[in-house]
């Protein structure tokens, strides 16, 4: 089974499709992901689909929740779902941005913040409901209470 995603005009992910592998297949028999989206625009009278893996995440392949031995499966970074973005210069699917400052790793197909990941939390923190939390206005991570 292959998956695609529907892309709206601005290429937010407007949902998955599944399409039978029979329907993805060339005349040799080989699968060709042109074939799908061409299938699929005839059945929904919509152009713009880009296949999707189910067993992408982070920019890694995963069998059965085991990373793959077969690192080139990796399709787009991500699976795609629905409000998701396809970042046509990189060929990825990501999620949206959360902060301005905030840039793209595209081997992780994570977004990361000017200074890195939040400072861990302590148990002590935890125990307190406490997190950080990003301050776009300091460019700083806040140590936030609940």
């Amino acid at each position: 089974m292959a998956h695609y995603a529907k892309l709206g005009l601005n290429s937010k992910v407007l949902g998955v499709h599944a399409v039978d592998d029979k329907d993805c297949l060339d005349a040799d028999g080989v699968e060709d992901e042109e074939v799908g989206r061409v299938f699929l625009e005839r059945l929904h009278h919509w152009p713009f689909w880009k296949q999707t893996s189910r067993n992408t995440r982070r920019g890694k392949h995963y069998t059965d929740e085991t990373l793959s031995a077969d690192q080139s499966k990796a399709l787009r970074g991500n699976y795609a779902g629905q409000g998701m973005i396809y970042d046509d210069d990189n060929d990825l699917f990501i999620e949206k941005k959360p902060y301005a400052s905030w840039v793209l790793n595209t081997t992780t197909v994570r977004w990361q913040s000017p200074i890195g990941d939040a400072p861990a939390v302590t148990a002590e923190q935890l125990a307190a409901n406490s997190f950080y939390a990003w301050n776009e206005d300091t460019q700083a991570w806040d140590l936030t209470t609940l």
